[in-house]
């Protein structure tokens, strides 16, 4: 008993959170995305009674401009023992950030550390607008594959095509989110309902993505507090657990569904990381029967049913179906999604918002309580983390 007790207060587990004011793409003028970052790490520390003089460990994801050793300077950090960054595009890193963090207070490589995301994009990069991948000149852009639509177009218009998704079970996805947004007060679109007419009659971006499959871009951030069970006893608030955390790909998956169309079919089609999945429910200890709510990353809306395949909530083909008979919503679902409206409806902060309100859940404080909710998965096709209370 005494060892299960030592091995508990080793465990990793997320302190504290903290977020900035969230507004479309140049929403903010008035501060940078440095500022931004500072100001969510603070908050994170705030949240949970830590002097901020104490963080001693910074991780982040996506190739962030608010580098380590400029986070150290500006937060008056005395001394940082870990300066960490998952690199790649977008959110495709940022549950393995969660993943390093958790690694670093656990091995005592650090003792408190900040996972962070700052997007200014009304100020420096548009994440929605062009941009390389590193084979892009070569294998993507003669195609005019220039943007994410774009880049991700093709396999969900083959996994739409595989297994004969409805448009209506994509919106179904859209109108869920939307749905929670409506409760959530930190929501950019919560005022903004959105019905099923609307959705259909909306633009097409790139076949099959309409409008309303595509995620915001926007201004803001946010952060968490990682450190063990044993300090978290020190500081105020209820800690939740890291049960798992890690990341890692399929074969042929490369950069992910921005450049990699030439991977195997069984996994094209399914966006990647059964594996990943296989082995963070192992390390866990649980399956997806026991998972009581999930923020699942929504870039793009098929990618929500696919990840639904993926980790185990249904068969292949099956997501669509399960989508539309209601299991996604909130109350009455049996796996409500995305609770604070995702990136489709809350804010696109590249997962790392998704966290949070997995933190939330579990604390029993979202404005779309799951009852009784002790375990959260946090799922992209990279990197996923397993929360619980």
């Amino acid at each position: 008993m005494a060892s299960s007790a030592r091995r508990r207060g080793s465990r990793a587990c997320i302190a504290g959170i903290g977020e900035t004011v969230y507004t479309p793409r140049g929403g903010i003028r008035d501060r940078g995305e440095l500022a931004l970052a500072c100001e969510a790490v603070l908050k994170a520390a705030a949240d949970c009674g830590l002097a901020a003089s104490s963080i001693d460990g910074l991780v982040s994801f996506a190739n962030d401009s608010s580098v380590p050793w400029l986070m150290q300077e500006s937060l008056g950090l005395p001394a940082l023992r870990l300066g960490s960054m998952v690199w790649g595009g977008g959110g495709g890193g940022c549950y393995a950030a969660i993943a390093q963090a958790a690694s670093a207070v656990e091995s005592g490589a650090a003792s408190y550390v900040a996972v962070y995301r700052s997007l200014c994009q009304g100020q420096g990069q548009r994440y929605g607008q062009g941009y390389d991948v590193p084979h892009g000149p070569a294998f993507l852009d003669p195609f005019g594959m220039f943007s994410p639509p774009l880049m991700l177009a093709p396999l969900a218009q083959r996994y739409k095509h595989d297994y004969g998704i409805l448009d209506s079970q994509a919106a179904a996805v859209a109108l869920a989110f939307r749905d929670n947004a409506s409760r959530n007060p930190r929501a950019v679109f919560r005022d903004r309902p959105l019905t099923l007419a609307r959705y259909l009659e909306a633009r097409m971006i790139t076949e099959p993505f309409r409008l309303y499959d595509c995620c915001q871009e926007n201004d803001g951030a946010c952060a968490l507090i990682v450190t063990t069970h044993e300090r978290a006893r020190d500081l105020k608030g209820r800690p939740v657990s890291v049960l798992a955390a890690g990341q890692g790909a399929e074969p042929g998956w490369g950069s992910g569904g921005l450049g990699s169309h030439n991977m195997p079919e069984e996994y094209y089609r399914s966006g990647g990381g059964r594996h990943l999945a296989e082995r963070l429910y192992g390390k866990a200890g649980i399956g997806p029967r026991d998972v009581d709510t999930a923020q699942i990353y929504d870039h793009f809306s098929y990618f929500v049913l696919m990840n639904l395949e993926t980790f185990g909530f249904c068969g292949p083909g099956e997501a669509g179906r399960f989508v539309q008979d209601g299991h996604i919503g909130w109350p009455d679902g049996s796996l409500p999604l995305n609770t604070a409206g995702g990136h489709l409806s809350e804010a696109y902060i590249h997962g790392l918002n998704l966290a949070v309100e997995g933190v939330r859940q579990l604390r029993g404080e979202s404005t779309s309580q799951v009852k009784d909710a002790e375990i959260c998965l946090l799922a992209n096709s990279a990197s996923a983390a397993i929360l619980g209370r």
